[in-house]
């Protein structure tokens, strides 16, 4: 069949089908617009639209005019499509997203205030059991009986140095082979354990020279056995050479080259000289005295500057002590 170049070739039953079918066609994407932005849905009961197009004889009419009629009927059955529509489509709520954004904003504070209200509970039990912890020292503290503070004493020992009897076989002696040392005084002596030989230092006493009885002897830290070997032994935590407190040494007399053997022969006004490995001090001798061999309190400090030398007397005999005492002369 051959195909109609334009509208004066057709037929007004063509025409009217042609008009029909574009207005069906405008019809189905103007649904489909409305179905997609949720305007339209489809409801159970509602007629669907008749799809077969009105009635088509119009003789009366002209072909133009046929086709004018034919386009306003079309519209008519539009805008009944169009009111039925708005008429049965379901209304829908207001703006669910506005009502979902609030409420989870109401949601995020709720949970903000809670973890606040949280900490402040957490911040509030803390200080409330620091309080507790602390009345509860303190009651303590109260119910304690603390001790009287004391100083500690410089003097530890029970018996003057210089006694030259020596441990039995390593072992500390014992009652009857200890000779001057008193029997009642031999538990505080087998424990007692001599202080630590403190760490070089210039400042230490290093030789002692008493030119009025020819001695001229090394001087060691600490005056135990073993020490005493050696030569004069200066007692541990004595004081300095030329500092304020009392620097007590102490030597055999008749054992380990008798460096003491003399002392017995110093008068007041001698010299002792006493050097460090920068300075020489001396002492210029103050009194003798022959004390028991528990007289420890000739060791006790000063509050300026002495020496005090010890050894065992009589000589070969060594019931007792003889004790020198001297004070730093002016080096100035």
């Amino acid at each position: 069949m051959k195909e109609k170049s334009s509208a004066d070739d057709l037929t007004i039953e063509e025409l009217q089908q042609l008009l029909y079918r574009r207005k069906q066609a405008q019809r189905r994407q103007r649904l489909q617009r409305l179905k997609a932005s949720g305007r339209l849905v489809e409801v159970a009961g509602l007629p669907a639209p008749n799809p077969e197009p009105p009635s088509l004889i119009r003789p009366q009419a002209t072909p133009t005019g046929a086709l004018r009629s034919y386009a306003a009927d079309i519209d008519e059955d539009e805008s009944a499509v169009d009111a039925d529509v708005e008429k049965h489509a379901p209304r829908l709520p207001v703006n669910w997203r506005w009502i979902r954004n609030a409420l989870l904003t109401l949601v995020e504070v709720s949970a903000v205030v809670g973890l606040v209200i949280v900490m402040l509970g957490l911040w509030s039990t803390r200080q409330e059991l620091n309080q507790e912890l602390a009345q509860v020292q303190r009651q303590e503290s109260q119910s304690l009986a603390l001790p009287t503070p004391s100083a500690t004493p410089v003097i530890d020992v029970v018996i003057l140095p210089s006694g030259h009897k020596p441990p039995v076989n390593g072992r500390p002696p014992e009652q009857g082979e200890a000779g001057d040392i008193p029997a009642h005084l031999l538990p505080a002596i087998n424990a007692y354990i001599p202080p630590p030989i403190p760490t070089p230092s210039q400042e230490q006493a290093r030789r002692i020279q008493i030119a009025s009885i020819d001695v001229d002897s090394p001087i060691f830290q600490g005056d135990d056995w073993d020490q005493l070997k050696k030569g004069v032994g200066q007692h541990i935590p004595s004081a300095l050479p030329g500092k304020n407190g009392n620097m007590v040494m102490s030597a055999h007399n008749d054992i380990y080259g008798e460096i003491f053997r003399h002392l017995d022969r110093l008068t007041p006004g001698d010299e002792i000289v006493v050097s460090t490995e920068r300075q020489r001090y001396t002492y210029v001798v103050r009194k003798l005295e022959v004390v028991d061999p528990t007289d420890v309190w000739v060791m006790a400090p000063t509050e300026y500057a002495s020496i005090t030398l010890v050894s065992c007397y009589p000589y070969q005999v060594n019931s007792q002590r003889i004790v020198v005492f001297a004070d730093l002369a002016d080096n100035s």
